[in-house]
């Protein structure tokens, strides 16, 4: 497994806190990745690998993972599941949402408190291990159908179940934490948020440096001490996550794609993937929709 880990980019916004959906795969498919959104993944079917900051093991049907924000992981299906002729799926629901999801409210509120330290504990992950509850699977097959007011109440719901779900185990060892001061953050998240919205295009680094307030040399160092990325490999990562993304979603051209994702050339495009997945893009394509 690669360790380079791609920046996913989730359409997910204050006006819609958060997206809940099924998902029906011959495999998973996606790289080491990370977001600033947290996610819930439930593996109704499916056995393999996963891969979830610095911890290793293996998944079965019936798991329920809740993963912080910004943690790395990956999900590698078995095998068998890439075998010709193999009829195996991998099915279950995905949730996502936002970082400050009613952050006032779960910060401020005793009401909250347990809830509160459930997403404190998911900077390491957290493992809801198969049966651990039977209200929790309800729903995770509920949520994804509702809409508006219902939907958020049946995820706060949720929250509180996983909350009071005892056997519930973190998943990264306590050693693997984001060293990133308090007062570093907002700052870091301002920067993130305009690259977020801004790497398809062209981005100078003056541009960037200025919501840190700081020069840019002094702005490179701090950037690489956060993120362990150059300013150029952390867009490079967003945008090759973003033509992941678009290989499997659309027939575009690949050199339409490339332009999109904000590479200049196509061979630029094509050397920069190749070496972030492991992959050409058309063979990225061919590999993840068998």
């Amino acid at each position: 497994m690669k360790k380079k880990i791609i920046n996913e980019r989730l359409p997910i916004s204050e006006s819609s806190p958060l997206k809940a959906r099924f998902y029906d795969y011959a495999h998973f498919t996606y790289p080491w990745h990370s977001h600033p959104e947290y996610e819930i993944i439930y593996i109704k079917e499916g056995s393999g690998t996963r891969f979830i900051g610095d911890d290793i093991h293996t998944y079965k049907a019936g798991d329920v993972l809740l993963i912080g924000s910004n943690l790395p992981h990956y999900m590698k299906s078995d095998d068998l599941y890439f075998a010709a002729g193999s009829n195996l799926r991998v099915t279950g629901t995905i949730i996502q949402f936002e970082k400050g999801f009613m952050q006032h409210s779960i910060h401020n509120y005793p009401q909250f408190s347990r809830i509160k330290q459930l997403l404190a504990d998911a900077g390491l992950g957290i493992y809801f291990p198969s049966g651990c509850s039977a209200v929790l699977v309800k729903l995770l097959d509920k949520i994804p159908v509702e809409s508006g007011v219902d939907q958020i109440t049946s995820f706060l719901q949720l929250l509180k179940e996983m909350a009071g779900v005892h056997s519930g185990q973190t998943i990264s060892t306590p050693d693997y934490t984001n060293d990133m001061l308090y007062e570093d953050a907002s700052r870091i998240d301002k920067v993130i948020s305009y690259i977020n919205k801004n790497y398809t295009r062209h981005i100078e680094l003056e541009e960037v440096a200025s919501f840190a307030a700081m020069n840019p040399a002094a702005f490179c160092r701090f950037f690489k001490s956060k993120t362990g990325k150059s300013l150029t490999n952390y867009v490079q990562d967003m945008r090759i996550g973003y033509a992941c993304k678009l290989l499997l979603m659309n027939d575009s051209h690949i050199a339409q794609i490339s332009m999109e994702c904000g590479f200049e050339t196509i061979s630029h495009f094509n050397k920069t993937f190749k070496k972030n997945t492991g992959y050409t893009p058309s063979e990225y394509k061919k590999s993840v929709c068998l």
